[in-house]
């Protein structure tokens, strides 16, 4: 699938630019009008980026961002600040919120889609959506998971948790972050279904001689070590 940004914008016009313009480059887009309601989204489905207003009624941009950094779910979730306010005060302030780039209004489409490329290459997203590490090639544009050339079927399920743990190798993520991340925060099931899943991926990989890329470290979770 397309790389997902999460675009936090209240002005219509905005939303309706960014939508336009970060559509026809591939990017799928999804809309927040507040900060509130893309807290809420965020606990349906993990973006690859986001994009935040800083003047949001209610919460800040600014405040969004810093809870942002303190969520284990969010934290690592590349930010670009999006806002009128060009003071070096308000850049200051906006960086050490934890935004990774910022960028003035009125701005430049063109400029807006170089820099969210440039801060994708920069936090380790693959800008022409494949994965590759150890053999194992994973195209998020046709959902296709292959090995050595020959295609290889998982439930949409395994490829979610192939996907994650490809994105992150050698992380270890305990099964409360993998629950988070790849069912997302308003599923509720047991740790156990993880261990399940991990089987069954383990099981597909072990005819490619794969199944010990997905390592379990012991009382915390797994970790993908290819």
């Amino acid at each position: 699938m397309a790389t997902n940004v999460l675009v936090v914008e209240d002005e219509p016009e905005i939303r309706e630019l960014l939508g336009f313009s970060l559509g026809r480059a591939g990017y799928d887009i999804i809309e927040a009008e507040t900060a509130e309601v893309a807290l809420q989204l965020l606990n349906e489905r993990l973006p690859d980026i986001m994009i935040i207003d800083w003047m949001l009624p209610g919460m800040s941009g600014v405040e969004l961002a810093k809870r942002l950094r303190r969520d284990d779910l969010t934290s690592g979730l590349p930010l670009i600040m999006l806002t009128a306010r060009g003071e070096e005060a308000d850049k200051l302030r906006s960086f050490e919120s934890g935004i990774d780039d910022y960028i003035t209004k009125p701005f430049s489409p063109r400029e807006l889609i170089a820099r969210l490329k440039a801060l994708l290459r920069r936090t380790g997203a693959p800008e022409d959506n494949v994965l590759e590490i150890g053999g194992i090639r994973l195209d998020q544009t046709s959902h296709r998971i292959t090995i050595n050339g020959e295609t290889i079927r998982v439930g949409p399920t395994e490829y979610r948790l192939l996907e994650l743990l490809m994105r992150h190798p050698d992380r270890v993520f305990e099964r409360n972050q993998l629950l988070d991340r790849v069912w997302g925060r308003s599923t509720y099931i047991e740790e156990r279904t993880v261990d399940v899943h991990v089987l069954r991926l383990r099981k597909i990989l072990k005819p490619y001689g794969l199944d010990t890329a997905i390592q379990t470290v012991r009382s915390v979770g797994y970790r993908f070590t290819p």
